[in-house]
């Protein structure tokens, strides 16, 4: 019984953390180096994620510095982050690509909390669908005589406190994000 509730808790974490790294690519009025995260630069052939060929820093509160390690690559940086969705407009010197993050309009703000919602809820339905199947393994194992009926239904109302307490870490996740993305 203990096994089916730690494995339960375990995926629920995992899905707290993924909500968590896509918190991060959501566009707020602040610079941050995790909004590029998601940016693929075609280096010597391949897709590469381009934390892994150059250095991403934040300078200043509305400024993004990426300063490639093969200056070759500049061209091709700039143009992984024009077709990205950061709606971002990166300059070039020659030697780094400086990106100003410019406040959000209130429309743009707006569409963002409900892009983040919409990943919570995503998580909400994840963390939901953990505890049905937890669930399911504990009835499995009360009509297999592996528990007794009552170590199913201790069982189950751990599974459901789990449950809460992920979707209170959801909604306060959430919470946090929709107030950096609305403010000025």
């Amino acid at each position: 019984m203990q096994e089916t509730i730690s494995k339960a808790e375990s995926k629920m974490k995992k899905s707290l953390t993924a909500l968590d790294d896509e918190f991060k690519t959501i566009r707020t009025g602040r610079a941050s180096a995790a909004l590029f995260d998601q940016v693929r630069v075609e280096a010597y052939g391949t897709p590469t994620p381009l934390n892994q060929v150059a250095t991403v820093s934040v300078p200043e509160a509305r400024l993004v510095v990426i300063q490639p390690w093969d200056k070759g690559l500049l061209s091709d940086i700039e143009k992984a982050i024009q077709k990205s969705e950061l709606s971002v407009n990166p300059s070039n010197d020659g030697k780094v690509i400086r990106i100003a993050i410019p406040p959000l309009t209130e429309d743009r703000r707006k569409e963002f909390v409900k892009v983040a919602k919409n990943m919570a809820e995503q998580s909400r339905v994840a963390v939901r669908n953990i505890r049905r199947e937890a669930n399911e393994a504990l009835k499995k194992k009360q009509k297999s005589s592996e528990i007794t009926e009552d170590e199913e239904k201790k069982g189950s109302d751990e599974i459901q406190k789990l449950t809460d307490k992920y979707i209170n870490e959801i909604n306060s996740l959430l919470e946090e994000k929709e107030k950096e993305i609305m403010e000025i």
